[in-house]
This record gives structure tokens, C-alpha cells and sequence, in this order.
């Protein structure tokens, strides 16, 4: 299953080519927020991350409530969260 997981922008790793950092339920990952361009990710934003892009931006409360019904699927969230630990763009 790939579910999209709220993650907090936590730095900008090179804005030229719109990397930043995210930290998800306390794993941090280098992303692509390329699709999110025209209105670009600060630190401190959240997104909504699937296999690696930020595919778009969320507030606070709506990604506490996201995190919050991701980690009530049980497994598929360890399996999801499994898989974003492993993967990283470079």
C-alpha cells in the first residue's frame, strides 16, 4: 500500500533543485517538493509526501488528524513507514 504521510519541512537541502528535508513520525528523508514550485516549501511547512514528493502543502491540525488515522491501519502504516526509512532522494 503507498499512503501519503504528512511530513514536516525541516530544512532546505538545495533550493535550485527543490529538495528539502522532512521528518515523518521521526524518520528524516531527503524529498522532492519540485511539484509544489510555483509556491515553494519553507521550513516549518507540512506536506503531504507520497513516494518521495511533496505533493502538496497541509496545515498543522490536518496533518496531526492524517498521522493520527495513518497509525490506526496498523500494519500497512509500519509497512509505510518501513519503506519511506529506506528510501531517500540524492
Amino acid at each position: 500500500m503507498c499512503l501519503g504521510i504528512p511530513g514536516e519541512v525541516i530544512g532546505i537541502v538545495d533550493p535550485q533543485e527543490h529538495l528539502a528535508r522532512v521528518a515523518v513520525s521521526g524518520v528524516h528523508r531527503t524529498i522532492s517538493a519540485r511539484l509544489l514550485a510555483d509556491d515553494p516549501v519553507q521550513v516549518g511547512d507540512w506536506v503531504l509526501v507520497h513516494v518521495g514528493f511533496a505533493m502538496s502543502k497541509i496545515d498543522a491540525r490536518e496533518a496531526e488528524l492524517t498521522l493520527d488515522q495513518i497509525r490506526k491501519l496498523g500494519q500497512p502504516y509500519v509497512e509505510e513507514m518501513d519503506a519511506f526509512s529506506q528510501t531517500e532522494i540524492v
